[in-house]
């Protein structure tokens, strides 16, 4: 499958203060599992509910990952899987699933990759921003299935190493794609991965997110539906 061409809105600076409160009032009930949603940004914003983030227990080993994907004969581990539905050119696959040539397009700087070592396969919501948000009181198959969701286009991307590990762990306060016209389908992917998954915000990612909602990316739409 390819990736849908970058969207969003073109590069504006975005001054995050003075910033309202979302009161916890406002978050709607959950949604039915296996319910497709689509929702305008905004709404899909106040659906995520708010709670305080804490790292306590988390190490990366508890999401076990890169497991065998969705069809453990075919030799190749989720990674490889993933490259192969993101790849704009398919590249040869050898035994025990070795990937070379191909190409691919990673939307948070727009590069052109034609090497599948030179990628990442990031987690949209980063796996300790998953726990902090909720997956700590997770059973563990269940933080496997999060860590390996290949059933949601915007959970596992493949994009170049520079900027998966300058994101490292950060919440789009705290950082956004370098190239300014991914930011809106980015904010989007993670307002639907977070809804994907029952995950929570804190207050001053909420309060980003609802300035991208309300201003640049006020005409963004939210595809998700709930993991089971």
């Amino acid at each position: 499958m390819i990736k849908n061409m970058l969207r969003g809105a073109a590069a504006l600076s975005l001054a995050l203060s003075p910033l309202v409160s979302l009161p916890s009032a406002a978050v709607a009930a959950p949604v039915a599992p296996s319910s497709a949603e689509v929702l305008n940004l905004a709404d899909a914003v106040l659906r995520i509910p708010l709670a305080d983030e804490s790292r306590a227990g988390y190490t990366r080993d508890k999401f076990k990952h890169w497991n065998t994907g969705l069809d453990p004969a075919d030799g190749c581990n989720t990674r490889a899987e993933v490259l192969l539905s993101e790849a704009i050119v398919a590249p040869d696959v050898a035994a025990g699933c070795k990937l070379t040539g191909g190409a691919w397009l990673s939307y948070y700087d727009g590069q052109e990759v034609n090497d599948p070592a030179k990628l990442d396969i990031d987690h949209m919501v980063p796996l300790a921003e998953a726990w902090d948000s909720g997956a700590s009181s997770w059973a563990p198959a269940r933080r496997e299935a999060y860590a390996n969701d290949q059933g949601a286009a915007a959970s596992l991307v493949a994009v170049t190493a520079r900027t998966n590990r300058s994101k490292a762990d950060q919440d789009p306060r705290e950082w956004m794609p370098p190239l300014p016209d991914a930011h809106c389908r980015y904010v989007s992917e993670w307002v639907a991965t977070k809804l994907r998954w029952g995950l929570s915000a804190d207050q001053g990612e909420a309060e980003a997110l609802k300035a991208y909602a309300e201003g640049p990316c006020e005409a963004s739409v939210v595809h998700y539906t709930p993991a089971l």
